[in-house]
């Protein structure tokens, strides 16, 4: 993926999403993989294996897991077994997310943005800037029942301090796999560059004239079914435009068949 790697600023990122080295002294081996797969919802093994360093690894680190209560498993779609993390393993964790299998018509979106996430912070500038992935599951938790507005698949903070061209930017990160109308999808990248507030902030400031925007850009991870639509929606912004970036989905994200 030829984009640019993200970090973490003070963009309303709250401490206890801050990663802490050796994962927050989660007493399990690959600690930072469990972790990963509590804000993502769920992941597949083979996605898994990535980030544990192999298969093998992968379904050693699975057995630990859910010997300690801290994981289940199934296979909730074609592929390789899902893997997510239960009540027990999200208190470990430190999250306080509701505990949930992931939901069936949502698999495909959720290997789409895991594959997103693996791509971009396997990078070697977005390690050497410190950068920080705000998960939607994180965005979604500030909130309570109800919600009525939009939320990205994720945000990708950029720390003041990298040496990058955008550090200290915030971006909105949406991984499109089925295309919506290009009308709807102009007004999604519209409603996310207009944000200035934080997700979770009082209406009255989610949108405040004069105030820097929230976002510096959104970044679309797109499917071949969905590309063009976006790409529409883009050219349709004017000036804003500039401010939306529109790339294929990394290798891996559609699910196995």
């Amino acid at each position: 993926m030829t984009v640019p790697e993200a970090g973490e600023t003070p963009h309303g990122v709250d401490d206890a999403a801050r990663p802490r080295p050796g994962g927050r002294g989660l007493a399990v081996r690959d600690p930072d993989a469990l972790i990963f797969a509590a804000d993502m919802y769920g992941v597949q093994l083979d996605q898994l294996a990535q980030l544990t360093g192999g298969e093998r690894a992968a379904r050693a680190a699975a057995a630990r897991w859910r010997a300690l209560g801290y994981a289940d498993t199934a296979r909730l779609s074609s592929g390789p077994a899902w893997l997510w993390v239960t009540k027990a393993g999200l208190a470990a964790c430190g999250r306080s997310y509701p505990a949930a299998t992931p939901a069936l018509s949502r698999l495909a979106h959720i290997r789409a943005v895991t594959a997103t996430r693996i791509a971009l912070e396997a990078t070697g500038g977005y390690r050497a800037a410190a950068a920080f992935w705000r998960c939607e599951r994180r965005i979604r938790s500030r909130h309570g029942v109800g919600l009525r507005e939009h939320l990205p698949d994720a945000e990708v903070h950029w720390p003041d301090t990298a040496s990058v061209a955008w550090a200290g930017e915030c971006w909105a990160v949406e991984a499109e796999l089925s295309p919506k109308t290009a009308a709807r999808t102009a007004a999604i990248m519209r409603e996310i560059l207009a944000r200035t507030g934080d997700y979770g902030c009082p209406a009255a400031e989610a949108i405040v004239p004069g105030r820097p925007p929230r976002h510096a850009r959104v970044l679309y991870l797109c499917s071949p079914a969905a590309l063009g639509t976006v790409r529409r929606a883009r050219a349709s912004l004017g000036p804003l435009a500039a401010r939306v970036e529109v790339r294929d989905l990394p290798p891996g994200a559609p699910l196995p068949p």
